[in-house]
């Protein structure tokens, strides 16, 4: 049953520590999200700078990328032993000091080290965020909180670019990391005073087999994504037979991860239903409605990740835009989520936050639709229009889904069900890149010329998005699904208690 009503422990903190703890959280928001896009753009920058390709470049965020989430399990059931405060600190303090050695760092192996060292500490932090946030603030506001929590990532989201561009042009690439220093030492000074710092008494030793395991099922699945992106590292010297065979690894070395990740995965469960305090306890998927919700947010995140990829290589490869208009062509999107997450959030605290999130599905799969049908050569208005669309329905979408799966989760679990919506995250936009690698190895050879490549680019990118749509579709399926449990759910204590009365 949903906690509607806040109940003995749900109170949260008291106001000036409330609003000084839900700084730091946000302090480490911005920065992740800044960190995260701001880091992509300046690629070009650190491969010139460091001497290194492209391509050896992308490791600076790939690494990241699989370090959190390789972790974030591990650390969504660690935060239930040594506190909220304990973890988020030591990990504020790991993810301040490895930003500073990106900004020292004077080679990629040393940059890809820092790199390393900074998504240990970001899934340290960013596995329990939610759950802070469950901590800090009472029941009947939380829904509000990640409305907000929302609409700030997505002002952060749109102004990264620029940002970036603006201190790109005026900066070296290692001041993106040395901004990181300051505000995390602001943050870290916070959430030293005023975050809680609760934590089980369990005597039950750690699950260090359920860690390795899902290290490796989470780990293999992000190099199975990574072996199956499209290579841009095919020189005009290369000739047909060396690419097919490069072609051929390239899909073994995908086979190979993903059969990794299966079995690893098989063993993960096996070792969960038998360990006595085990990493992710299965107990959480005994609410249908939490598991509802995680299916439903990992079903729209592999729409949301196959559209980031898709759109900016249809904007530039296929329409023809420049960096700078494709840029501003992703500005409705987050512009969007910025319009409709923070009325999303308080609807979600005053109606059944299954159904508000339902209907921003419902919105966002016309958005995506709309994008699918996009003609040969589309206008930049026609372009935001159905962008803004899809922003305005994951703006209803998303904090209200989040609210249903923290408020249908035992408190004494916040940060267990606080791992699994960012692992659900995380896994959906990595499914989604992967989809859209797939589509485009399919279609296009790398033996192609830029004509002939075009129209298939073109119809693999299309693809991909009517794929993002049947997905947000399922997403939207499943959501309308616990709707209906939701209302059976309310309507049973209503039966009894008449029953109660009439006899």
């Amino acid at each position: 049953m949903e906690l509607f009503s806040d109940r003995p422990g749900d109170q949260g903190l008291p106001g000036r520590q409330r609003a000084l703890a839900m700084s730091a959280v946000m302090l480490l928001t911005i920065m992740a999200v800044f960190d995260g896009t701001m880091i992509n753009i300046a690629l070009p920058h650190i491969a010139q700078s460091l001497e290194v390709s492209t391509s050896a470049a992308i490791w600076v965020t790939n690494g990241y990328l699989l370090t959190t989430v390789m972790t974030l399990a591990l650390f969504a059931a660690l935060a239930a032993r040594v506190g909220f405060r304990t973890q988020f600190t030591v990990g504020l303090v790991v993810f301040v000091l490895a930003s500073a050695g990106c900004a020292a760092a004077t080679s990629l192996p040393m940059l890809v080290a820092m790199r390393l060292l900074q998504g240990l500490g970001g899934a340290a932090t960013l596995s329990i965020a939610p759950a802070i946030h469950r901590s800090i603030f009472p029941n009947r506001l939380l829904g509000r909180i990640l409305g907000i929590n929302a609409l700030l990532i997505a002002t952060c989201t749109a102004a990264a670019p620029l940002l970036a561009g603006a201190m790109l042009s005026l900066l070296d690439w290692r001041w993106l990391f040395a901004i990181n220093v300051p505000l995390g030492l602001v943050a870290l000074l916070m959430c030293i005073r005023v975050l809680p710092n609760q934590k089980s008494d369990t005597k039950a030793p750690f699950d260090i087999a359920g860690a390795i395991w899902s290290a490796l099922m989470l780990g293999a699945v992000i190099m199975a994504v990574e072996a199956i992106s499209p290579s841009s590292t095919a020189s005009s010297s290369t000739t047909p037979s060396s690419i097919d065979q490069a072609s051929q690894q390239q899909w073994l070395r995908a086979a190979a991860f993903a059969a990794l990740a299966i079995v690893s995965g098989v063993a993960f469960v096996r070792r969960q239903r038998r360990a006595p305090a085990p990493l992710l306890p299965l107990s959480l998927f005994s609410s249908m409605r939490f598991s509802l919700a995680a299916l439903t947010s990992l079903a729209s995140f592999v729409s949301q990740g196959i559209t980031f990829v898709a759109l900016p290589i249809l904007f530039q490869s296929v329409y023809g835009y420049n960096a700078l208009i494709a840029a501003l062509l992703f500005i409705p999107w987050p512009l969007g989520i910025m319009l409709s997450a923070p009325h999303a959030g308080r609807l979600s605290d005053r109606h059944s936050p299954a159904l508000v999130s339902t209907v921003g599905l419902l919105i966002f799969s016309l958005g995506l639709i709309a994008l699918a049908l996009l003609p040969a050569e589309p206008n930049v208005w026609d372009i935001a229009a159905r962008s803004l669309l899809c922003g305005l329905g994951f703006g209803y979408f998303q904090s209200p889904n989040n609210r249903e799966m923290l408020g249908n989760a035992p408190r004494e679990l916040s940060s267990y069900a606080s791992g699994v919506l960012s692992i659900v995250r995380t896994f959906g936009q990595c499914m989604g890149a992967a989809c859209v690698g797939v589509a485009l190895a399919l279609l296009v050879s790398s033996t192609m010329t830029a004509q002939q490549s075009l129209p298939l680019q073109a119809e693999a990118l299309h693809y991909s998005l009517w794929l993002a749509a049947a997905s947000s579709v399922a997403a939207l399926a499943l959501s309308y699904s616990r709707t209906r449990r939701a209302r059976q759910e309310s309507a049973a204590p209503a039966e009894a208690s008449v029953s109660r009365s009439q006899s």
